[in-house]
């Protein structure tokens, strides 16, 4: 019988994944450390044994591919994985979506300190000295934001201040939330039948999964842009700033005039942006952008989005036009 798995994602310490263990007696524990990972270290431990695994090639890729997902194929029952902080549950789920392993659910402890400091900074890993591997360039924000989006359950370490409670209402809107000191076993029985549960999307579904509000709520709003004309890519490239000041969140299916069949990813936090490559369109072109800003202003993020559009003139000649296209080398084929 194949595993059925509790993921534990979270940028602080916590007892989370030991509570999830005791209330469930006949699971068992995993939890790895990747502090020693840029010079091929990894430690995991087991119910408690201890195993220290040295890696050829020091990266978070290879620790799920050569330890993680085969541990968990052996395993089966319901197993309890305290993911590493520096790692994001998305790309766990990932590399478990070839295998049998089921992912019961997705829990993120969220530190109500430091959360809403971390998703808007400019940090990096490395600025933590939390770099999984040479070349790594994540910022703590991509990291914090991923975790909690992606959750279908949340655990807070302290009462929620209204802004942060607007950020998670629009970030993560359907998952059950309790506070550390409550019963978080209990937790699991209240993620709705609709929560994702580890399902990897493929770029083309929904932008606004869980029907987030777009009511603004304590400064904290949500711009949901889309059109049917394709972006000029130099001015869509001089908007992106504008996508990253007071801005908690933003993902995005962009078409670009000068690449007709590809579409686009776009994904930030805080000050750290991805650009990717979904593959060819999967039916009509359009663009799809979900920005929740917390101090940025709505309107001025539209605006700038719609300058970026081509122009009717430009429309007309699309096919005529040799456009400058700074994002031929900046994307890369993302595993989504």
């Amino acid at each position: 019988m194949a595993a059925r798995v509790v993921l534990v994602a979270g940028f602080t310490h916590h007892d989370v994944a030991d509570e999830l263990w005791r209330a469930s007696p006949e699971s068992s524990l995993v939890r790895h450390d990747l502090s020693g990972l840029a010079d091929g270290v990894v430690r995991r431990w087991a119910d408690g044994r201890l195993t220290v695994l040295e890696l050829a090639h020091g990266c978070v890729s290879c620790t799920l591919r050569l330890d993680l997902v085969p541990l968990l194929e052996r395993l089966d029952g319901r197993v309890i994985v305290q993911l590493d902080p520096m790692l994001e549950p998305e790309a766990v789920c990932f590399a478990l979506s070839e295998t049998e392993v089921e992912v019961e659910a997705v829990v993120t402890v969220v530190d109500t300190a430091t959360w809403l400091d971390d998703a808007t900074g400019t940090d990096s890993l490395a600025d933590r000295g939390m770099r999984a591997a040479e070349g790594d360039e994540r910022t703590v924000a991509q990291v914090v934001v991923g975790q909690a989006e992606f959750a279908d359950a949340l655990v807070l370490t302290g009462p929620a201040d209204p802004v942060l409670t607007a950020v998670l209402d629009r970030l993560s809107p359907a998952a059950p939330r309790r506070l550390i000191s409550e019963d978080v076993a209990a937790l699991l029985g209240e993620i709705p039948a609709t929560a994702r549960r580890g399902e990897i999307d493929d770029g083309f579904g929904s932008l606004l999964f869980g029907r987030p509000s777009l009511e603004p709520a304590h400064g904290v709003s949500v711009v949901h842009f889309t059109d049917r004309r394709p972006f000029h890519p130099m001015r869509l490239h001089d908007s992106i700033d504008v996508l990253l000041d007071g801005v908690v969140r933003v993902r995005g299916r962009v078409w670009v005039a000068s690449q007709p069949d590809a579409a686009l990813w776009l994904e930030s936090a805080g000050g750290g942006l991805r650009v990717g490559n979904l593959g060819p369109w999967e039916g009509e072109r359009d663009q799809e952008i979900v920005v929740i800003a917390r101090s940025a202003d709505t309107a001025h993020i539209t605006t700038a989005l719609e300058n970026a559009l081509v122009t009717d003139e430009e429309l007309g000649l699309i096919t005529e036009l040799d456009f400058a296209d700074p994002f031929a080398d900046w994307h890369e084929e993302l595993e989504l």
